[in-house]
């Protein structure tokens, strides 16, 4: 479970962000999503946003969106057909409502006067990455970070945060 410390602070910033992508074209919508998934997503991470609810979001947003089996690449370079995992909704619903979260606590700290965000561990783990340890803590610029997760939508961002799905990253003013 994620505690996004300043959630209730960047309600409005965070629904905004969401319909400026869905509006723009620009909202991530995976690949491992089937058709039905795809159409119902936009309007789920936006009452998510709207109720400030992430894991109401991953309990209506089940597997049954998702495609049986996705396409993964072996080390060799080369794809093979994998069993999707039975966590796929929580990567997916949490990982992106993290990363709106993200985005509208940035702008939040700009309309504040603040220049820089510090990273926290939002999601406890037994065993944490070390990318996530090394940035637990760290300062990021506002600006950067979120023109990084405006542009890099639905992959890795440039600055590293979050640092990869399911990291349990994020960030408070």
């Amino acid at each position: 479970m994620f505690n996004l410390v300043n959630l209730e602070d960047v309600r409005h910033e965070m629904i905004s962000e969401i319909q400026a992508d869905i509006d723009s074209g620009k909202l991530y919508i995976s690949d491992r999503l089937n058709t039905n998934g795809k159409k119902q997503f936009p309007s789920a991470l936006l009452k998510a946003a709207e109720s400030l609810d992430v894991s109401g979001f991953v309990q209506s947003f089940g597997i049954h969106y998702f495609n049986p089996y996705y396409q993964r690449r072996n080390p060799s370079g080369s794809f093979t057909q994998a069993r999707m995992p039975n966590n796929a909704n929580v990567t997916l619903c949490e990982g992106e409502f993290n990363r709106f979260y993200i985005r509208a606590v940035c702008i939040k700290a700009n309309a504040s006067g603040k220049n820089y965000v510090t990273a926290y561990r939002a999601r406890g783990s037994d065993n944490p990455r070390p990318e996530s340890v090394a940035i637990e803590g760290q300062q990021f610029e506002t600006d950067k970070l979120l023109n990084d997760l405006r542009t890099n939508i639905g992959i890795d961002t440039a600055l590293g945060l979050p640092p990869g799905p399911n990291s349990g990253m994020s960030v408070k003013l």
